[in-house]
């Protein structure tokens, strides 16, 4: 999406005590494919010149809180491969379903006339990551941002946060993002965890790396055991695994961390990918490349401490702009490959995929900033346990596959870029805490006036069911 400067917002970070209100139009309806009649998911839904926007659920569903201020600017619903959709924000019918029809380039016509430019999907994506210097931001910068973190088995949640985060990243891509990102979590809006067995997992393995410990999960019980000590384990466990520090500063934050050692994207890209162009499709009335990600001579592995997280094969689809060569979107998977990988995915977590990964990208002064992030990874629950013998309903239901593979999903969702550097700066001076177990009051006016993710049908029926569990686990 082609962002310009905003010209009036409401700042609110996290070093501030307190919110606000603020004068909002809800803008909500549902984003259907015209000729199919099906919901259209992770549409960019945005207003004109402006960093305020969400995106679709599933269900092609959204809701957007927009301050009145901006009642006369244009919203803008889109998505790649179709025609996007434009109207004042006044004119906002929410009654009527929004239709968006296909539009596709022609890639014979294109490539005839792109006599200087790279042809084949192994040169764009080549080019692309040339012009990361380019297209990624050059000064540092905040973003204010929404994140569900949900935590399941094939049945149930077992765990949800929902929180405001600001990230603070000072742009030097070059020298990859470990020490160069921070994560604050600023308020929290959900917070219920009923992961029995994978928090005894957890404490168990936690133990077992930090105290010589070698308990099994089996022979503890979870009301036995400290809660401070719990949570200490999982955090633990999270920060080792999947937490919000490894999400942005690790391999998996592709286009970000290209220059780190050992990227993903780096330098022996195409040892490990190769890429492969498959058609030329519209996004927002510009041409973009889509682009299919596929298996190369090496196996992929993210050399996570104390798991073997290697043997993998990438899959999936990137997507790049034909005039500035910026990469607008990444659908990256990581199947079991080796034969180590693929007999240790289906013991401990009935599946093959072990990583699945979508970052789409907002484009705001010619720079190219995080929009949206879905993470989804499979969870360790319960590993070496076999029951033998009678066993009690209890143990049969740790066992059951239903109840028993768990996975992570983690969606960020950013709405808001600082680029004043006097505010980066006094941000940058606080304290930074990334721990979404903090314990934050509930702060119900800031969350009236916060843009989040709308959940889809299927969560918000799941939401409410851990909820009612929840408060009954707490009497």
């Amino acid at each position: 999406m082609k962002l310009t400067p905003i010209k009036s917002t409401v700042i609110i970070i996290f070093l501030l005590v307190g919110s606000f209100a603020v004068a909002q139009t809800e803008l909500k309806n549902k984003v259907v494919d015209f000729m199919s009649m099906m919901p259209i998911e992770n549409a960019s839904v945005y207003i004109q010149n402006t960093t305020i926007g969400t995106i679709t659920n599933a269900d092609g569903k959204f809701v957007l809180l927009v301050p009145k201020t901006y009642e006369k600017d244009t919203i803008i619903i889109s998505s790649i491969g179709f025609k996007s959709y434009k109207t004042t924000i006044d004119q906002f019918d929410n009654e009527f379903d929004i239709l968006l029809e296909e539009d596709v380039a022609s890639l014979d016509e294109i490539l005839i006339i792109a006599e200087n430019r790279p042809k084949t999907g192994n040169d764009i994506v080549l080019r692309a990551l040339e012009k990361l210097e380019n297209n990624l931001p050059e000064l540092p910068y905040l973003q204010k941002g929404f994140i569900r973190h949900k935590e399941r088995n094939k049945k149930e949640f077992k765990w949800l946060v929902e929180s405001a985060i600001t990230l603070y990243d000072d742009s030097s891509y070059v020298t990859g993002g470990k020490d160069n990102l921070k994560i604050n979590v600023d308020q929290v809006r959900k917070s219920y965890d009923l992961r029995d067995v994978d928090s005894l997992f957890s404490y168990a393995t936690y133990l077992k790396y930090n105290a010589n410990v070698n308990l099994k999960p089996k022979n503890l019980r979870r009301d036995t055991i400290a809660k401070s000590s719990l949570i200490k384990s999982i955090k633990w466990n999270d920060t080792r695994v999947n937490g919000l520090d490894n999400l942005f500063k690790g391999k998996l934050n592709l286009v970000r961390n290209s220059k780190s050692p050992k990227a993903l994207l780096g330098k022996d890209v195409l040892a490990k990918h190769q890429f492969k162009l498959d058609t030329i499709l519209v996004d927002n009335e510009r041409k973009i490349y889509k682009i299919k990600i596929d298996k190369s001579e090496d196996f992929v592995g993210l050399d996570t401490e104390g798991i073997y997280n290697e043997g993998y094969i990438a899959e999936g689809w990137i997507y790049i702009y034909w005039d500035n060569f910026a990469i607008k979107k990444i659908e990256y998977q990581l199947k079991a490959g080796s034969n180590a990988q693929k007999s240790r995915s289906k013991t401990l977590f009935d599946t093959q995929i072990n990583h699945k990964l979508v970052i789409s990208y907002m484009e705001y002064q010619d720079r190219m900033y995080p929009n949206y992030i879905y993470y989804e990874t499979p969870k360790l629950v319960n590993v070496g346990y076999k029951p033998v013998g009678k066993i009690d309903k209890e143990e049969e239901a740790l066992f059951n596959k239903e109840e028993r593979f768990y996975y992570t999903v983690q969606e960020i969702l950013f709405t808001e870029i600082i680029q004043d550097q006097e505010q980066v700066q006094a941000a940058l001076n606080q304290d930074w805490d990334s721990d979404i177990f903090s314990i934050k009051p509930y702060d119900k006016t800031f969350w009236e006036n916060y843009n989040t993710l709308l959940e889809s049908e299927e969560d918000e029926k799941l939401i409410k069911d851990l909820t009612k569990r929840s408060t009954l686990f707490k009497q």
